[in-house]
């Protein structure tokens, strides 16, 4: 199927409420992920899942950017494989309607529907119905898929709870599971999640391990991970911290939550928020209280949640608000945002 393959994943356009910002960082990603593979000499790309963002609607303009970096990749390989994560699929539980249908019409680009096999190699989108119980009997080497597995971490404050049908056992056949969906990039055993494209938001705070994943299948090697350097950054810290010229801390393209430790006033809150950004390409600063950052570490029990789906709810059933109704929100993400 390939010799050396630059593989990433959920890259998410569209995130953000179809932000500009986020959809032209997708864009540069693409140029720098298409540069690296192939200086690398990568003849194939792989995508794992989660082109778009929004399962209920496409907007024009991430539409665009989207299909122009589908056929920058398109052209620029022998073969650019891709199938649906859960974000690309309008329904929760059948592939049949999908963000990514347009894209078997870009030259270069193969879109994988089904589980698919070939050689040593086998594709899995995001599985629907008891599909889970075929993977036991896959026997490819290496297997790439959008899987929600338990114990991993789905960012870096979050474990998936032990509970779900598919486990990493039922990968038995296999030396290497590659997998999108969960933001983290993490390994245990021979299972990879291989992390978002790049950092998207403060889930992914302090962790810049983001990029492509290289697999040079004709020299049995190892996967060779790739950050990208120019990546968005996200960081949470103190007000004192900011101000120490020493930390080394600012980095363009940085969102910045700031714990206010030391007292200041509402002209220097301003002052500060406006010289980081004009003078050090700071994107976002947000100044908290300790009492808001207390609030927000507050960790979430899901020790017994079953899923993704239990986790949300639970979150929306626990809202203050008078402004929202509960059942209309649970509504909607159950038939259309999940």
């Amino acid at each position: 199927m390939f010799k050396k393959a630059a593989v990433f994943t959920d890259i998410h356009f569209g995130l953000k409420s179809n932000s500009k910002m986020h959809n032209q960082d997708c864009e540069d990603y693409i140029d720098w992920y298409i540069k690296t593979a192939k200086e690398h000499g990568c003849e194939t790309a792989l995508f794992c899942g989660d082109w778009n963002h929004n399962r209920n609607s496409l907007n024009l303009t991430t539409m665009d950017a989207g299909i122009r970096s589908l056929e920058k990749v398109g052209a620029a390989f022998d073969n650019f494989y891709m199938f649906a994560g859960n974000h690309d699929l309008y329904y929760k539980d059948k592939r049949d309607v999908k963000s990514t249908e347009f894209a078997k019409h870009i030259p270069g680009v193969t879109v994988i529907d089904e589980i698919w096999e070939q050689d040593d190699v086998a594709l899995v989108p995001w599985l629907v119905g008891d599909e889970w119980k075929k993977m036991s009997k896959i026997k490819s080497k290496y297997l790439f898929g959008h899987f929600e597995l338990p114990s991993f971490y789905m960012n870096a404050m979050v474990q998936m709870p032990d509970h779900g049908e598919l486990k990493a056992d039922h990968f038995k056949h296999q030396e290497y599971v590659f997998s999108g969906h969960f933001h983290k990039r993490q390994k245990q055993g021979h299972v990879h999640y291989l992390g978002n494209a790049f950092p998207h938001n403060y889930a992914d705070a302090g962790d810049d391990a983001r990029g492509m994943m290289i697999l040079d299948k004709e020299n049995n090697a190892e996967p060779l991970y790739i950050n990208w350097d120019d990546c968005p950054k996200y960081r949470n810290t103190t007000l004192s911290k900011l101000l120490d010229p020493t930390s080394g801390l600012i980095k363009p393209k940085m969102h910045l939550r700031v714990t206010l430790d030391i007292p200041i006033s509402f002209e220097e809150a301003g002052l500060i928020k406006e010289t980081y950004i004009r003078d050090h390409g700071c994107r976002e600063i947000t100044l908290i209280s300790q009492r808001q950052t207390e609030e927000m570490n507050t960790d979430l029990d899901i020790s017994q949640m079953a899923s993704v789906d239990q986790i949300v709810s639970s979150e929306i059933s626990e809202l203050d608000t008078e402004q929202f109704s509960k059942k209309m929100l649970l509504d909607i993400y159950n038939g259309l945002e999940w």
